[in-house]
């Protein structure tokens, strides 16, 4: 979801795209940092200044659980920790009578030797789930609509969403580059409209200043 680093191009954050989805109207303040956890993101401070700024009317687009569940990262949140974050981030920006989206986090390019994708984030995306249920929050299943698109590419062809490179394609990967985790410009925004989709019907009053192209 994150702003990349040029010297990481072509690898693309699925929110890059969305400051091209609306009018002038809406500002689209991305703080989403890679390798970042629901409670790293508070620990290292990123959070605070997030609710110092947050207006009335602003939404707050939350995604985290790539880096809450792998129990080997520093970044590791057990499964309760998780949610009382995630209930945190919803409670703090309710109290600056700001709207909370949450978001699942979007799949990673993991298919088994009989060509299933596996749902690598099946546990942390029902926690996101079952949080936006109690608190009556909007919410997008990016994990299940990203892997349904996976899914429909199939195997050999979902790779084109993501940064993979032949040794000597680009500057930044000299030897070349095989990433299913992170994607390029073309998964990106493919990730992006999903989440467009969902705001069309989620959330009207947004919705009504994407960006209408004359034809």
């Amino acid at each position: 979801m994150a702003i990349k680093d040029p010297k990481t191009y072509p690898e693309t954050g699925w929110g890059m795209p969305f400051v091209n989805f609306f009018d002038s109207t809406v500002v689209v303040d991305n703080r989403a940092k890679n390798g970042r956890s629901t409670r790293t993101f508070l620990t290292e401070g990123l959070w605070k200044p997030v609710t110092e700024q947050m207006k009335a009317g602003d939404y707050v687009f939350i995604q985290f659980g790539h880096n809450d569940e792998v129990a080997t990262k520093k970044s590791f949140t057990t499964e309760a920790e998780f949610q009382a974050n995630l209930e945190k981030y919803v409670r703090e920006s309710r109290a600056k009578k700001a709207i909370p989206v949450l978001i699942t986090p979007v799949t990673l390019r993991s298919f088994d030797a009989a060509g299933k994708l596996e749902d690598t984030h099946l546990v942390y995306s029902q926690i996101v789930k079952k949080v936006a249920q109690e608190q009556q929050v909007p919410f997008i299943d990016l994990n299940q609509k990203s892997q349904d698109l996976l899914v429909k590419f199939g195997v050999e062809p979902s790779a084109f969403l993501f940064n993979h490179l032949v040794p000597g394609e680009h500057p930044n990967y000299p030897q070349g580059k095989e990433d299913n985790t992170h994607f390029n410009e073309f998964g990106a925004r493919k990730m992006a409209q999903l989440v467009l989709a969902d705001i069309r019907t989620l959330l009207p009053n947004l919705a009504s200043r994407i960006v209408h192209v004359k034809k």
